[in-house]
């Protein structure tokens, strides 16, 4: 019969338990809504709304002025104008918007 080896209770744990962390450790959180308003500030999406609205206070001082038949070939310009930037501005933005 083989004689067995004896280990005492110390060498197989530690002599002292480590330290509790003072802090907590850092986690990544991730967003389930993946819109954020900064994304609106786009150089292109801005420049597109500054030209839409400088074209409509042009209009606007124009008709101030008193020149109506402007004002009436602006209008009929614009009607066809205004969607088809609209519509290419909310294109172009959810196409380059990074989800």
């Amino acid at each position: 019969m083989r004689k067995a080896k004896v280990f005492t209770f110390s060498k197989i744990l530690p002599p002292s338990p480590k330290p509790p962390l003072t802090r907590p450790r850092p986690f990544r959180a991730y967003s389930f809504v993946p819109f954020s308003p900064l994304a609106m500030l786009d150089p292109t999406i801005l420049t597109i709304a500054g030209i839409v609205l400088g074209i409509a206070i042009i209009e606007r001082i124009l008709e101030l002025w008193g020149v109506i038949d402007l004002v009436d070939q602006f209008a009929k310009v614009m009607r066809f104008i205004l969607p088809f930037t609209f519509y290419s501005a909310l294109i172009y933005f959810f196409a380059t918007f990074m989800f």
